[in-house]
């Protein structure tokens, strides 16, 4: 089994979209093994989303994830990094596939409503930023 990070972003947690969005992720054969709502601090944004500093979108970025709670879980299932990307769909809602979480709920390539980690290494890090070991059930 693998383990990925996903965030429930601030635009989905003001609208109340977080069930609707477990249950997509949960219908699609992953499993919640570690939750819980977080307002980030402004210096916890800027440190997870570091590796964009020097991106034109950076504080934009870091500044709407701090502008209302967020989800943030540990999704684990076979190939998780790689199934929860396909069920997110395209980080442009316009390019997303039909019933992906974005094409569904999102709001703009910003406010996208989910993020997930990118490889099998940096979901291992993300999830590390966010939780202990302790704190992830089985």
């Amino acid at each position: 089994m693998q383990r990925t990070l996903s965030i429930i972003k601030p635009d989905a947690t003001q609208r109340n979209l977080t069930g609707k969005i477990i249950a997509k992720l949960e219908n699609s054969g992953l499993r919640v093994v570690a939750q819980k709502r977080v307002l980030l601090t402004q210096q916890q944004a800027e440190n997870f989303y570091y590796i964009h500093k020097d991106r034109p979108f950076y504080n934009d970025l870091v500044n709407f994830m701090i502008s209302n709670p967020v989800i943030v879980q540990v999704l684990e299932g076979e190939d998780a990094v790689n199934l929860n990307r396909k069920v997110m769909g395209a980080t442009n809602p316009e390019e997303a596939e039909e019933g992906t979480i974005r094409s569904e709920f999102a709001l703009s390539i910003e406010a996208n409503s989910v993020h997930g980690s990118d490889s099998e290494e940096n979901a291992q890090k993300e999830i590390s930023f966010f939780f202990s070991e302790m704190e992830i059930i089985k």
